[in-house]
């Protein structure tokens, strides 16, 4: 039987970024798919570039930043700041909603400030995400936007999931901040800017298989099951392998049945999103590199231009669609819908669409509620116990950015290696 210290579980941003910080060569990546990358994988098509969806770069770690670039010779990389918009009915607001509600006609300007200003008095903890939302913005903002957006982003009822299902990553703001943004735009998060090379985010992802020992990558031979006890794994291949430490990215679910112990569908619930990725023949609208779309009336919630990023001539766009993963969708009539939306929305006017490539991402975001937090705390603790460790975003079912998912896979491999051989 083979043998290896370290077995990794998927060859994507965590997986490739944890062999980069491991001492060592004695690890092995097994990765299901054909390529390299998981979700941050680049289609080059008829002179288009696109990823999977929107995959764009915000540092808060310089040397991460610094090590990939080192990596990317050649490789054009702008840092852009962000342009996001929102479509509410036929006009385009700034991002974020609630500190724009200003820009909205006067009497739904009044409601919507009227309800900020007396909305019920809760403090946290809230309930759900549902009631954070009323509870801090009023009815009226959360009715417009915050509501049915989500709704489609997760594909689910907001009630369903934790107050801080979003992290840092949920646009917060004071009263204040909302009226003195009024007079003094400052509409900044944590991604007002970004970076991305021409070549998609693959060269991100290019960068860190750089430091990885290709024979060490065993691609198209994902792990099947996974036999804790006797600390074996076993590959679509047929292989059996001996590990002493086994790091998976694979999302949580899926470990646990290769682990022979499935979890409730229940408890960890998700969503998918079915990405267009369309080149038209000519420019459509400029100025935004975003596009929010909360109106149910729209099959998509979000639109990017990835043309915008780099002022090309023709307009290439990433168009998201949630959906439950248990509804059945015809993937023929959902593309019609959404080339007829896009249509009415006016982004698309008379255009000529020259290409395409559409892809299903399943799970795209977890549904962050407390039950699948002390599950997976509990799982995890005895997964650990018998050398098995769970990392990225599907890995830790939670929600965070690219770069996260290499600061962990970094801490991770901190760990591991002070430790040395586990028992």
């Amino acid at each position: 039987m083979e043998r290896v210290k370290y077995a990794i579980v998927g060859a994507g941003i965590s997986g490739l970024a944890l062999a980069n910080f491991l001492d060592g060569e004695d690890y092995a990546i097994f990765e299901r798919d054909a390529a390299i990358g998981g979700y941050c994988k680049t289609v080059v098509q008829d002179g288009f570039v696109w990823d999977y969806s929107g995959h764009f770069f915000h540092f808060r770690y310089p040397e991460i930043e610094a090590l990939l670039r080192s990596r990317m010779e050649g490789q054009e990389i702008l840092t852009v700041e962000k342009q996001a918009k929102i479509l509410y009915k036929g006009a385009l607001i700034d991002f974020p909603f609630q500190k724009n509600i200003h820009q909205l006609p006067k009497d739904e300007f009044i409601d919507c400030l009227y309800d900020l200003w007396f909305r019920p008095e809760t403090a946290p903890p809230f309930e759900s995400f549902a009631a954070m939302l009323e509870a801090r913005f009023g009815k009226g903002i959360t009715a417009r936007f915050l509501t049915p957006y989500n709704e489609k982003l997760y594909a689910c009822a907001l009630d369903a999931l934790d107050a801080d299902a979003m992290g840092r990553f949920f646009p917060y703001a004071e009263v204040d901040d909302i009226i003195r943004n009024f007079r003094q735009a400052d509409n900044a998060s944590y991604n007002a800017t970004f970076t991305y090379p021409r070549g998609g985010a693959i060269q991100y992802v290019n960068a860190l298989y750089a430091g990885v020992e290709p024979t060490k990558v065993h691609l198209g031979e994902g792990v099947v099951r996974i036999e804790r006890a006797a600390r074996v794994l076993e590959t679509s291949a047929g292989r059996r392998v001996r590990y002493e430490v086994l790091v998976s990215s694979a999302p949580f679910d899926r470990l646990m049945g290769m682990v022979g112990e499935p979890v409730s569908p229940s408890v960890f619930s998700s969503n998918r999103v079915h990405v267009f990725n369309f080149g038209f023949d000519r420019k459509g609208p400029d100025g935004m590199h975003w596009l929010y779309v909360p109106e149910r009336q729209f099959v998509f919630y979000r639109v990017g231009f990835y043309d915008n990023i780099f002022g090309d001539a023709r307009m290439s766009l990433y168009v998201e669609v949630g959906q439950r993963t248990d509804e059945t969708v015809d993937p023929a009539e959902t593309r019609s819908r959404v080339l007829a939306d896009l249509e009415a929305a006016g982004i698309v006017d008379g255009h000529q669409l020259v290409s395409e490539h559409q892809i299903v991402l399943d799970p795209a975001y977890v549904h962050i509620r407390s039950s699948a937090r002390q599950e997976l705390a509990r799982l995890r603790e005895g997964l650990e116990a018998s050398g098995v460790f769970t990392i990225g975003r599907y890995g830790g079912w939670t929600y965070c950015s690219i770069e996260d998912n290499i600061v962990e896979a970094r801490a991770l491999a901190e760990r591991l290696n002070g430790r040395g051989p586990l028992a």
